[in-house]
C-alpha cells in the first residue's frame, strides 16, 4: 500500500483536477464498443492474472509475439540483440527476419544469433517459400536443418508471399502451389514449423489448409498492418506501378480471419492438427491483441512487429517500456474488460 499522502500533495492534486477537467471531456463517440467494462470485479490485478501459454515444450508467460523483422543491415544486430533480450525478460517469444542470406553464407550469421540474449524462450529461424520451394527441388533439407541448428533456433517460420515476390523488381518466381511445399517441409524437417503470410493475410480455403496440418502455428500477418507488397510497389521505378497498385490491396484483415478460423474449427473438429495462431497485422496495441484474442475460439497469442521494431531503433529503455505497456495493459484488460 502506498503511504499516506501529505496534504501539500493531495492539494495538488485537486488543483490538477480542476485545471484538466475541461480538457478531459469524452465524446461518446469515442466510446471502444468492443468491451463491457467491469469495474466490480476484480482488485488492481497482478501479473499472476495473464494466463501462461504452452508452445511446443515451452512457455509464454504472456501471449505476445514478436513477429520477424530484419537482418543484414547495419542495425539488424543491435536491434534483434534488444529484441531477444526483451523476450526473455517478459517470457516472449520471437521470429526472426528473412534469414536467406544465410543459407550458402555466415557472413551475416552475428545479425541473427541471438539464443543468448533469449535464454529458453521461443526462437523461429525464418525463410520464404520461394527458398524453401529450391531447397525441396534440390533435395536440400539439410540446408534448413543447418540453419536451424546454427541458430539454436527452436523451428522455421516459412512466410508465403507470392503478391509481394510478383510485385517485387528483382522478386523470385513460385513455381508450385506454396501448400504442397509446406506438406513436403512437414514430411522431411523434425523441427516445428510456422507459416504466415506477408500483409494480406488469408482466405478461407488457405486457413482450412492449413488448419489441418500439425503446424505449431498459421500467423495471420494480416492486411492493416505493414504490408510488404506495397512495401515493394514503392521499390519499383517511377511510373511502373500503377497497373499494380489496387492488387497490393486485396487481402484479409484480423477480424475476417478471426471469423475464419473460428468457422473452420467448429466445422473441422478433431480434423484440426495445428497447434496455435499468431494473431497479427494492423495489431496496434493490448487492446486490439486481447480482443482478438478472446474472440478466437482457439489457443492464440496476438503479434506485432512495427510496434516492437520502433522502441528497439531507439534504445533497450524505449523497447522495454513498450513491453511494459503491454503487458500492464493486458493485465488491466484481464481484470476489467469482458467483450462483447
Amino acid at each position: 500500500m502506498e503511504e499516506k499522502q501529505s496534504p501539500q500533495l493531495t492539494d495538488q492534486r485537486k488543483k490538477d483536477h480542476l485545471d484538466l477537467a475541461l480538457q478531459s471531456r469524452m465524446n461518446a463517440l469515442q466510446a471502444d464498443e468492443r468491451f463491457y467494462y467491469e469495474p466490480l470485479l476484480s482488485g488492481h490485478p497482478s501479473h499472476s492474472n495473464i494466463p501462461e501459454t504452452p508452445w511446443d515444450g515451452k512457455v509464454l508467460k504472456n501471449p505476445i509475439w514478436i513477429s520477424s523483422m530484419t537482418g543484414g543491415t547495419a542495425e539488424a544486430v543491435v536491434i534483434n540483440e534488444r529484441l531477444a533480450r526483451i523476450c526473455k525478460a517478459f517470457g516472449l517469444g520471437m521470429g526472426l527476419g528473412s534469414c536467406r542470406i544465410l543459407l550458402d553464407s555466415d557472413q551475416y550469421l552475428s545479425d541473427f544469433k541471438v539464443r543468448k540474449f533469449m535464454g529458453d524462450q521461443p526462437l523461429y529461424a525464418n525463410l520464404g517459400i520461394a527458398q524453401v520451394e529450391q531447397i525441396l527441388l534440390q533435395e536440400a533439407w539439410d540446408k534448413i536443418e543447418r540453419l536451424i541448428e546454427r541458430l539454436e533456433a527452436d523451428g522455421l517460420i516459412i512466410h508465403v508471399n507470392p503478391l509481394q515476390e510478383w510485385l517485387q523488381p528483382e522478386g523470385d518466381p513460385i513455381l508450385h502451389p506454396p501448400l504442397q511445399t509446406i506438406v513436403s517441409t512437414l514430411q522431411n524437417i523434425k523441427a516445428p514449423l510456422i507459416v504466415k503470410e506477408v500483409g494480406q493475410g488469408m482466405g478461407p480455403e488457405s486457413l482450412e489448409a492449413l488448419l489441418k496440418l500439425p503446424l505449431a502455428a498459421i500467423e495471420f500477418a494480416a492486411l492493416g498492418g505493414t504490408n510488404f507488397s506495397t512495401l515493394e510497389m514503392k521499390r519499383r521505378p517511377a511510373g511502373n506501378t500503377g497497373e499494380y497498385d489496387n492488387l497490393s490491396r486485396v487481402g484479409h484483415t484480423a477480424g475476417e480471419m478471426t471469423r475464419f478460423v473460428n468457422e473452420i474449427v467448429s466445422r473441422l473438429g478433431d480434423q484440426v492438427k495445428c497447434g496455435s495462431v499468431i494473431i497479427s497485422g494492423g495489431i496496434k496495441d493490448f487492446l486490439d491483441g486481447y480482443y482478438y484474442m478472446q474472440k478466437l475460439r482457439f489457443k492464440s497469442v496476438y503479434g506485432q512487429a512495427s510496434g516492437f521494431l520502433q522502441p528497439a531503433r531507439k534504445s533497450y529503455d524505449a523497447l522495454y517500456d513498450h513491453a511494459r505497456g503491454q503487458i500492464d495493459g493486458l493485465q488491466m484488460a484481464y481484470g476489467y474488460l469482458r467483450v462483447r
